[in-house]
């Protein structure tokens, strides 16, 4: 993963609604939540979760899939994944010993 795709992922959870967001949706499984059930979870008037979706979808941490009206939300746990791996791979690595050299 490049930094910048990085970058994007983690700025999109950096807002303390969308992080709840993406919570009730892992916790969802790949069944996911349609709209209604995340409103109703989380307390965020539909507009401002339509917003929140958005940032979420565009930063490739959710999917969404319609089915007739409704539309089903989904934690992308693959990103997810390979955000967790960037962190701690890129960023959280010891400095080996031969570094100080």
């Amino acid at each position: 993963m490049d930094i910048e795709k990085a970058a994007d992922g983690f700025s999109a959870m950096g807002a303390a609604h969308r992080l709840g967001v993406l919570q009730h949706l892992v916790k969802a499984g790949e069944t996911g939540l349609q709209v209604s059930e995340i409103m109703a979870r989380s307390g965020i008037a539909a507009s401002t979760l339509a917003h929140h979706l958005k940032v979420l979808q565009t930063a490739g941490l959710i999917t969404q899939e319609k089915r007739g009206r409704a539309i089903i939300n989904r934690a992308d746990y693959r990103h997810l994944e390979a955000l967790a791996e960037f962190i701690l791979q890129e960023c959280c690595m010891a400095p080996s010993s031969n570094e100080d050299s």
